[in-house]
């Protein structure tokens, strides 16, 4: 029998707070998560993001009262016999803070979406991770939604010509910009997301476009390979369509599939057990989605196509 591995949040401003632990801790849930308990939480929270101030104590309150989790006063309290740590602040201006403070050699971490709200900060995140050996992986939960991860699958296994599977991709989904949260980086990461799952990494330059309606992002892949993120300020489903070749499948997210939240923690939990899991970005598209986002934010400001090797 392998030991349940011990798990910290640190922050309870995101709903992924409550919602992770009761995959982890109710046993009876449809789509439980074995191997894992959550002990101990640091609630944090940013008074200056009314996402975060409006909901930190109620979801600190519900883990202790609902799932047995002790709420700790300082992160690294938190994280002390811990094997893991689910870094869940929904403020991404202090995911490095909060990385410095409880990174410890060989401790597996998980960053929530984004891994940072500037690339500058997330490739510092990912040298102190290599420098200190700790093992760690962050993303958007929609990337491992059951019907894209599906959608990907076939289309690699319909593939035999050695080259890249899927030409094209338009992913889409709700969107909003958050003034604290680096623009895009807010709410947009979770298409993008979805985009790099499906076309890698290696995109040349984005153009982003506004509108009334929402924000358009388009890229281009080395080979003139295009990928697009369509977000909707009035809000809808996330989808997909993959162009692959002759044709082009659309890929609806739907609800009444495996929540995301359970295919994500899976991986998640697989890493930390085992240091590997199915379909992880690496370190590089980690990378690269910030790069990618932050770069469309900057054609957003100047209305022009912007290189990502522009952005340091």
């Amino acid at each position: 029998m392998k030991k349940t591995i011990r798990l910290a949040i640190i922050g309870t401003d995101s709903s992924h707070s409550v919602a992770f632990a009761q995959l982890l801790q109710d046993e009876a849930h449809p789509y439980h998560v074995p191997g894992a308990r959550v002990i101990a939480a640091y609630p944090g929270g940013s008074p200056d993001f009314e996402l975060s101030r409006s909901r930190v104590d109620g979801f600190a309150k519900r883990l202790r009262d609902e799932f047995g989790v002790r709420l700790a006063a300082t992160p690294e309290e938190a994280a002390e016999g811990a094997d893991g740590v689910l870094l869940l602040a929904a403020d991404g201006r202090k995911h490095l803070e909060l990385f410095r403070r409880v990174a410890e050699p060989g401790r597996p971490v998980f960053i929530d979406k984004p891994l940072a709200t500037t690339y500058r900060e997330a490739k510092e995140i990912a040298a102190r991770a290599e420098r200190l050996g700790v093992p760690f992986m962050t993303g958007s939960s929609l990337r491992y939604a059951e019907d894209l991860v599906a959608a990907l699958a076939a289309a690699e296994g319909s593939n035999n010509e050695g080259s890249d599977v899927v030409d094209g991709a338009d992913c889409f989904g709700p969107i909003s910009m958050e003034p604290t949260q680096g623009g895009y980086l807010w709410y947009g990461i979770h298409a993008a997301e979805m985009l790099y799952a499906a076309m890698g990494t290696g995109c040349e330059r984005v153009t982003a476009v506004s509108s009334p309606g929402g924000e358009h992002l388009v890229g281009v892949w080395p080979g003139g390979r295009v990928g697009t993120v369509r977000g909707s300020f009035e809000g809808s489903e996330f989808a997909a369509v993959l162009h692959l070749g002759a044709k082009s499948v659309y890929v609806p997210i739907k609800p009444e599939s495996k929540p995301y939240y359970a295919s994500l923690l899976e991986r998640v939990i697989g890493l930390f057990r085992d240091g590997r899991a199915d379909r992880l970005p690496t370190t590089d598209e980690s990378l690269e989605i910030i790069r990618f986002l932050e770069a469309a934010n900057r054609s957003r400001e100047s209305g022009r196509e912007v290189r990502l090797h522009e952005i340091e």
